[in-house]
This record gives C-alpha cells, structure tokens and sequence, in this order.
C-alpha cells in the first residue's frame, strides 16, 4: 500500500499460523519481519526520501483473529473508524471461506470422489484467497 503523500510504503504481510498457544501471534510477526527485513533495508537504499513499514496480519489456523491487533493495524494504516468493524468481518469471513476450501480439498483427496467439485477446485479459490 503506497501514501505518495507522506512519500510511505506500507508493506503487508499475510501469514496464517497454528493458534494452538498465546504465542502464535508473536511468532509469525517475528518470522514475516525476518523475511522482509533486507527488502526493507534495499529499498531504504534504493529510496531514502522514503518511509517503509511492515504490516503484519496474522490469522490462526483456526480462524483466531487477535481483534487488538487487528485493530491496530488497521489505525496504523490510516482506516477510518467506521470501517474497521466491516473490514474485520470481511476478513474473518475470508479466513473461514478459505478454511472450508482446503478441508473440502483434503476430505475429497482422501476419499476420493467421481464426480468433480467445484468448491474444492483451486481455479474456484477466487482471485482473493491462495493457499
């Protein structure tokens, strides 16, 4: 996401992590910020005039959304208030509609099935959501 305004470039970031402890969060920010950090600094290089900074959003595995965070981020990102609830919904939404894909995948892949799915087809994943 580019403001050309304040000459800033925010970086996002999207990882899905395993929710199974209170760390999950934490953790993946820390790996998403290691893997970006020599982008981060060859653009601060390449564009000094420029401010660079990384958004993390991290879903769990199931579904966990940290609201605070999320909430944050999205201040962070200049979002108007009043939209803020709608974009999490959106985004829970996403997270679940892309859950429901890849348990569809894996259950026609283990018993198989004649007849073709199209929900479970990654043609039909929708230009939004890659697994």
């Amino acid at each position: 996401m580019i403001n050309k305004n304040h000459r800033k470039l925010y970086i996002l970031e999207f990882k899905r992590s395993s929710d199974r402890n209170e760390d999950f969060l934490r953790a993946k920010q820390d790996v998403a910020n290691e893997q970006h950090k020599s982008i981060i600094e060859v653009l601060k290089v390449a564009a000094p005039e420029w401010t660079f900074e990384q958004i993390n959003l991290v879903p769990g595995r199931r579904g966990a959304v940290v609201e605070d965070d999320f909430y944050n981020k999205l201040e962070r990102l200049n979002v108007q208030a009043g939209k803020t609830d709608k974009i999490l919904a959106a985004h829970v939404q996403r997270i679940y509609e892309a859950h429901e894909t890849v348990m569809r995948s894996c259950y026609q892949q283990i018993h198989g099935s004649s007849e073709a799915d199209a929900t479970t087809s990654m043609a039909n994943l929708g230009e939004q959501v890659y697994v």
